[in-house]
């Protein structure tokens, strides 16, 4: 017995912030790669590349989007949800890697700092900052609704904070040539960037390793379950997160002797009950009179 939902908003409404944000992020890569090359400033080269991975990136997520809307099918009994969880992991570990060749190439300045036109690279920084802003604003109230536009908004979040890092160097470089600021700035936005991608990349895996949703207590869950009038014992229990905001539950429920149609009563108030105080909506349940033989229950887990 079993009762769920898989409610998604439209493609095309998902779609409309990360399309606006990568048509901005296209047009601005190539703004500050030219300008960090005439300039001659990593800072404003650093950002520059991680504009061409949120590119990539935000690319990655509409696509993700579109194929995670695919229906069900034979193949894919769940459909194509995970697809944003896919996509996810890879701009979190796309981040931490141009992360980490930006850190390695401003060790490399700090050694030896060459000269930077900071007029320039103040005014292209300016220019990226109002870019980055408008990206972040388009996808700030879609940042909570799926891991994968977190990640996207993420990306957009790094390379604002860079903007404005490149500004302030650009600043006191003019005033005190001040050149060595320009790869130590690099390295504090790599750092930045490196906490947030880590935390996506720990998330979408938590979920591809089919790990309990963080906001459930097993031992909540299980007294709650069993508190229901007509069950007496619940065993093979399993939570886990299909996509993100849509979490699955099984569970081999004990019922007192009763007909069938008296047990689809149990097994709505369960299901009424996960929804509303534990926010799980896709439920799978076995009915038993009795507890089944260990030997039943492929996975031991904790009673």
């Amino acid at each position: 017995m079993n009762g769920h939902t898989h409610a998604r908003e439209a493609p095309a409404k998902l779609s409309r912030p990360l399309l606006l944000a990568l048509l901005i992020t296209a047009s601005f890569t190539v703004i500050e790669l030219v300008g960090g090359f005439l300039s001659g400033s990593l800072a404003l080269m650093s950002d520059a590349g991680h504009m061409f991975t949120d590119t990539l990136a935000i690319g990655l997520s509409l696509a993700a989007m579109r194929v995670a809307m695919r229906p069900a099918d034979e193949g894919k009994t769940f459909g194509y949800l995970r697809a944003e969880i896919l996509a996810a992991l890879v701009n979190g570990a796309s981040l931490l890697f141009i992360s980490v060749l930006i850190m390695y190439e401003s060790w490399r300045r700090i050694v030896s700092p060459p000269e930077i036109d900071a007029g320039l690279m103040l005014v292209v920084a300016s220019l990226g900052l109002a870019a980055n802003g408008a990206g972040v604003y388009l996808l700030h109230d879609r940042s909570k609704a799926t891991l994968n536009e977190r990640g996207a908004f993420l990306h957009m979040l790094g390379d604002f904070l860079s903007s404005i890092a490149v500004i302030v160097g650009a600043i006191v470089i003019m005033a005190f040539d001040v050149y060595i600021l320009d790869p130590v700035l690099s390295i504090m936005i790599s750092v930045i960037i490196i906490a947030g991608a880590w935390k996506l990349v720990t998330q979408s895996t938590s979920i591809l390793l089919e790990s309990a949703p963080s906001h459930i207590d097993f031992d909540d869950l299980r007294r709650s379950l069993k508190g229901i009038d007509g069950v007496t014992d619940i065993h093979d229990l399993h939570v886990w997160t299909l996509s993100s905001g849509l979490h699955s539950l099984s569970a081999h429920l004990v019922v007192k002797d009763r007909m069938l149609s008296e047990c689809s009563d149990v097994v709505r108030t369960c299901e009424a009950l996960l929804k509303e105080r534990f926010g799980i909506s896709h439920t799978t349940f076995q009915v038993e009179c009795e507890r089944c033989e260990e030997s039943a229950c492929v996975f031991n887990h904790p009673k």
